[in-house]
């Protein structure tokens, strides 16, 4: 009877590849977990991981080559962002390895629903019109390159997932692909991250390939077949009905999946428990800071900038909150992704309506989605990486301590004594010096009483906040467009965790 899951894993696996460059774990990993008892021991997940990479090689090689005859390719853009992938996912393939079933397991089957959720909401997200054969690469696009092709880089090795429903977003949002040639270009990437990545993981488990060799052919077979097909149905229809197709799919797969591995039995798991009280903390606190935000704009006459930063401030706490009440990094990592699926719809519907705009002010229209990807995009990723991989939880929390409240004080005191504006080239010429400093005061005080709340000595905790202060200030002296919502928290986090590893023997 496994042969027969094996079929449909691997099957399932090649369409989502040929349809919409999905790596074939979004799919393989779930059915092969829940629906094979041969997975269920201490490395299933790790194994299953490796049976989807391999198969991924020669599934996204033939992607490729439909999606590169019919010229929906593009490496002059992409390049970055395949050094980047291809460098990062040995190191994810071995913190895979030290993590273990669980985690696996849970993430990607959550992450197949939240996939097949996107599709069916928000189908054909390519920019209308978008050309990129004649854009020159600028600097903006390399630090984004930069930093999502090394967070994709580890998650490719530590979920398995080849990457490519996180290229596909990138390319498409913002480096502005059309959506055939983010997916021919993703798949080309893949072809190779999964080919690393196989090769890693069976380096690390021989008992991949020495045990599980007839999974291995079955699977690579069938999955390369469907992919094969699939592409070429793909590149002869329009883009939304692509997406709807591959939403239909992977929705239906994923609440299967999460039934059969979580719903079966009569109570509940720890996951969910833990899962379903950290939403609890999370309501009641959305209830209270909007009903608060909501009559300080009443009564209080907030409004302009002071409105807008009300809300950035409930914005950080929301994930702050999700962080201090889960005792699993996979808790707020999970249910950071799933805000933003949930909002980001919710979010363009009421874009149209007219208190929209008195709510949020926007500068630039589609200015609060743009924010909400970026801030818990980025945060899933930090605690996946520090608190998840290198088992840091005080690192994000101080980080997101000293970007959230050194940001809000940086605005008020910039707004209210800002005389002297930073002349530096690389910086954002309508930020102060006034501002940065009240910044590193305050990131300062945020990093140095965090550190200290747990434990840390006061040498440590005073020399590490007051280094991680002044990076966090002079990041976000220089970045731009709304931006320090990612460099902020990565560099902080970054320098917060070094120093600690220095300093903490």
């Amino acid at each position: 009877m496994e042969y027969f899951w094996y079929i449909v894993a691997a099957a399932g696996a090649g369409i989502g590849t040929g349809l919409a460059g999905l790596s074939a774990a979004t799919v393989m990993v779930p059915i092969l977990i829940v629906l094979c008892p041969s997975f269920g021991g201490e490395y299933g997940a790790y194994q299953a991981t490796a049976i989807a990479l391999a198969s991924d090689i020669l599934g996204s090689a033939v992607t490729t080559s439909v999606y590169a005859k019919n010229k929906h390719i593009d490496l002059k853009h992409g390049w970055v962002m395949m050094a980047c992938i291809i460098a990062l996912s040995t190191v994810g393939s071995y913190a895979a390895y030290l993590v273990g079933n669980v985690v696996l397991g849970g993430f990607t089957l959550i992450l197949t629903f939240c996939i097949g959720i996107r599709f069916l909401v928000k189908p054909d997200t390519s920019k209308s019109g978008a050309d990129t054969a004649n854009v020159r690469l600028g600097w903006k696009e390399i630090i984004i390159s930069l930093f999502f092709g090394l967070t994709i880089g580890f998650d490719t090795g530590f979920v398995g997932t080849g990457g490519g429903m996180m290229m596909l977003v990138v390319f498409t949002v913002f480096l502005g692909y059309d959506l055939k040639t983010a997916v021919g270009t993703s798949t080309f990437i893949m072809t190779f991250t999964a080919l690393i990545g196989f090769i890693s993981h069976s380096l690390i488990h021989p008992a991949i390939v020495l045990e599980r060799w007839n999974v291995l052919i079955v699977c690579i077979i069938t999955a390369t077949a469907a992919s094969l097909i699939s592409a070429q149905f793909a590149n002869r229809v329009d883009n939304k009905t692509v997406d709807r197709v591959t939403g239909v799919i992977l929705t239906i797969l994923g609440a299967a999946m999460i039934y059969l591995n979580y719903f079966s039995d009569t109570q509940f798991p720890p996951l969910m428990l833990e899962m379903l009280h950290t939403l609890a903390i999370l309501a009641a606190f959305l209830v209270a800071a909007v009903c608060a935000a909501l009559l300080g704009f009443r009564f209080l006459h907030i409004d302009g900038e002071a409105r807008r930063k009300v809300l950035h401030t409930i914005a950080f706490l929301i994930v702050l909150v999700m962080m201090l009440a889960s005792e699993h990094w996979y808790v707020p990592a999970v249910l950071s992704v799933l805000f933003v699926v949930l909002v980001y719809p919710i979010l363009k519907i009421c874009e149209k309506r007219a208190f929209y705009a008195s709510l949020f002010q926007e500068c630039t229209a589609g200015e609060v989605r743009k924010s909400l990807i970026l801030l818990f995009g980025t945060s899933a990723v930090l605690i996946t990486l520090f608190w998840g991989a290198l088992d840091s939880e005080i690192t994000m929390i101080a980080a997101v301590l000293a970007w959230g409240l050194g940001d809000e004080a940086a605005a008020l005191a910039g707004k209210s004594f800002g005389r002297h504006k930073i002349g530096w080239r690389v910086a954002d010429h309508h930020k102060s010096y006034e501002g940065s400093g009240a910044m590193l005061c305050v990131s300062f005080l945020a990093v140095f009483l965090s550190l200290m709340v747990v434990g840390t000595a006061f040498s440590a905790a005073f020399l590490t906040a007051l280094v991680s202060a002044v990076v966090a200030a002079m990041t976000e002296a220089v970045s731009k467009k709304g931006y320090d919502t990612v460099t902020v928290p990565c560099v902080t986090a970054i320098v917060i965790w070094l120093l600690l590893t220095l300093l903490i023997p």
